[in-house]
């Protein structure tokens, strides 16, 4: 099953996403006004809508990040061997971990926004993992049970400002700088998240590609580490890490610029497409 979160007449809302357009989860479930609440009530509750007759075409909602309202996302950096080697680092023993707030994001369709204080707005894929069964200390072993989901993210970074200092957050926190969607595919479809593919383009051109099971810190153990942590809650987002390939990396350098369109697309999951503008002054 598919679930995306929108806007329609201006209104926020969430479904099941279908051949003919989406059936509105968030009206047949007042209870749950989110997909982050219907999450923690289970998403087999939607089984009984899976052939039901869309209340919205496509066309007419304005697609959100998967997850707008989350308790907390928690980015993986350095997470394949090709980014680790094209960056001149080492890979580190424990896996590398920043947050990125909710109200940096943009869905599917909005633009990413090249902040006024950068040039250097670089693209990177990534596969996101949304948490649907909570949980602290969570074993390895039964880590994918507690997935709900997985969905496409472009963690864009402001590359200068990510080098302030040692920490990455001014670099990765600015207003609409991240991808999330088009939609979340729920665990049971995905099954074994290893034999996803992360394609990137910049323009029609690819320039990010590996396999999910390249990473360094496989997903079971991500979860399990951090939520040694703190508690994951439905909801809650980890976004596992980009390729190489960054436009940083490259000679010449390639970063986004205003006009661009950057996708990312994984195996299974669609495509998560944006534009990019210039924030004006």
């Amino acid at each position: 099953m598919k679930f995306a979160s929108f806007t329609h007449a201006g209104k926020a809302g969430y479904g099941l996403v279908t051949d003919g357009g989406i059936v509105d989860l968030a009206r047949r479930f007042p209870e749950a006004p989110t997909l982050r609440a219907f999450i923690a009530g289970g998403l087999d509750r939607a089984t009984a809508y899976a052939g039901a007759p869309a209340d919205f075409a496509l066309a007419d909602v304005t697609l959100a990040p998967v997850i707008p309202d989350p308790d907390k996302i928690v980015c993986v950096g350095l997470n394949y061997h090709d980014h680790v080697v094209e960056t001149g680092r080492t890979v580190t023993p424990n896996p590398m971990l920043f947050a990125r707030y909710a109200g940096s994001q943009v869905g599917d369709g909005e633009a990413l926004v090249k902040p006024l204080e950068s040039d250097e707005f670089d693209y990177e894929g990534e596969l996101a993992v949304i948490i649907g069964k909570g949980g602290r200390r969570i074993s390895e072993a039964d880590a994918l049970s507690h997935v709900a989901g997985y969905a496409c993210y472009n963690d864009a970074s402001v590359r200068d400002w990510q080098r302030h200092t040692s920490q990455f957050m001014p670099g990765k926190t600015f207003a609409a700088t991240g991808g999330f969607g088009p939609w979340m595919v729920s665990a049971d479809e995905i099954g074994d998240p290893t034999r996803l593919t992360l394609a990137t383009r910049l323009n029609g051109t690819e320039v990010q590609r590996t396999t999910v099971d390249l990473m360094i810190t496989p997903i079971p153990t991500l979860i399990a580490y951090t939520s040694t942590i703190l508690p994951l809650l439905p909801g809650d987002v980890i976004v596992s890490g980009t390729p190489g390939g960054v436009g940083a990396r490259r000679t010449p350098k390639l970063f986004m610029k205003a006009g661009d369109v950057v996708e990312v697309e994984v195996s299974g999951i669609g495509v998560l497409r944006n534009p990019v503008v210039a924030e004006k002054a």
